[in-house]
């Protein structure tokens, strides 16, 4: 193992690997909270060097995810100090059985900050952003009325990202990693109908147009409509329970 270290491509392969494992393992209860990890064992279990391993574990205690203990190990934290907004984490969480509970989440707090960013996108918005907001929404429609999923989700994660950063707030600005990574669970997950409804789709342009009028009121509740349409799409899988049932 110990020419791993002569070879950092190599080594940097490992650790993505040791890391995701990890990471999966920890959020589908392979790993509980509580539970002590020793370096050694886990060199025999992935067969990597000690320095991938400790690699990995620094990342996972910068997500607070894992803490090391002197003469104990590395201890696993309980989910209450996890980074739970680091989109590495949210993907492996809608990797795990846990996946629509983590789905729930994350559009619950969608419906929170995208209506009110969209509000604000329509006061601040330069003519450019604004324009583009309109080309991107044109674009969606056609996508959704083909049925091209992979273009549709290229345009809706743009489109979304661009409302986020035109409403002139850093910290909304900031949350686009995270829809994007909701968007593509709910895509890479069966998650999301072949062809969005009519609703959605119009309800897009809605929110573009209002942004590019500068009507706050219609952006903002165009936005809430979208929110709301994606509830009742989920609303049956949501009721279904969190299990890892939903088709991949």
């Amino acid at each position: 193992m110990s020419d791993e270290d002569d070879v950092p491509l190599h080594r940097s392969g490992l650790h993505a690997r040791v890391l995701d494992e990890l990471g999966l393992a920890l959020c589908n209860g392979g790993l509980p909270a509580g539970s002590v990890v020793r370096i050694d064992e886990l060199e025999q279990r992935y067969d990597v060097s000690r320095s991938v391993v400790r690699e990995a574990l620094r990342v996972l205690a910068a997500m607070g995810m894992v803490s090391s203990r002197r003469r104990v190990g590395v201890q696993v934290l309980p989910q209450s100090e996890w980074n739970l907004y680091d989109p590495q984490l949210i993907r492996w969480r809608l990797a795990s059985p846990g996946r629509i509970a983590q789905l729930r989440s994350l559009t619950e707090l969608r419906s929170a900050i995208e209506p009110e960013a969209a509000r604000l996108a329509a006061i601040r918005a330069p003519l450019a952003g604004a324009s583009e907001l309109m080309g991107l929404a044109g674009k969606l429609w056609a996508a959704g009325q083909e049925g091209d999923r992979e273009r549709f989700l290229e345009v809706d994660i743009e489109f979304h990202r661009l409302v986020l950063t035109t409403s002139g707030n850093e910290m909304f600005a900031k949350l686009h990693t995270l829809v994007q990574e909701v968007l593509t669970g709910r895509t890479q997950y069966g998650l999301m109908p072949t062809h969005p409804h009519v609703e959605a789709l119009q309800s897009h342009v809605d929110v573009a147009s209002a942004i590019q009028r500068g009507n706050a009121e219609h952006a903002q509740s165009a936005m809430l409509r979208i929110m709301q349409r994606t509830f009742l799409e989920m609303s049956s899988i949501w009721e279904g329970g969190d299990t890892d049932e939903t088709p991949v």
